[in-house]
């Protein structure tokens, strides 16, 4: 199963919302004798481990009524961490200054992964200066995936800034 039931995944929103907190992604992991469901919450100013634990306390009985899953599973809540995943488009306007790497599309003709500072998210295309200043305009179709990117900073101050050999 990939997909929770529509009914089921507003449920739990609604369950999530009503403890002042946000559902960003219901995710499918784990093997399939083995699978894992996570739910990724999040709040202004961050989620802490006591959050998780209610959610996922009142999500375990809202799926144990649903029983959306044949035989176990493991339930997962967690926040969506230092390096956290953009999930929405409104998180290209909302981490705008903040350093991010960029995984595009297989079907990109330019770099698969450009790290720099995100400036926003315009007619479609997400803006990026990388550290060496220069500007990338990403169509939004092509990007794979977008993350946080905290720890980025300091291997960009360790790189040479010249692309040549060293003398």
């Amino acid at each position: 199963m990939k997909r929770l039931p529509e009914e089921l995944t507003t449920k739990l929103e609604a369950l999530v919302a009503s403890e002042g907190m946000e559902l960003l992604a219901v995710e499918f992991a784990g093997t399939a004798k083995k699978p894992i469901l996570r739910l990724v919450i999040d709040r202004e100013g961050g989620v802490s481990l006591d959050d998780c634990a209610l959610v996922s306390e009142q999500a375990s009985v809202l799926l144990d009524v649903y029983d959306p899953f044949p035989g176990a599973y493991t339930l997962e809540v967690s926040s969506p961490g230092m390096e956290r995943k953009f999930y929405r488009r409104e998180d290209y306007l909302r981490f705008v200054g903040q350093a991010v790497r960029v995984r595009m599309a297989p079907t990109w003709s330019g770099a698969k992964v450009i790290e720099g500072y995100l400036e926003g998210l315009e007619a479609g295309m997400v803006r990026v200066r990388d550290p060496q200043d220069v500007v990338h305009l990403l169509p939004e179709r092509e990007i794979f995936e977008t993350r946080l990117a905290p720890f980025a900073e300091e291997s960009w101050r360790a790189k040479p800034k010249g692309r040549g050999k060293k003398p």
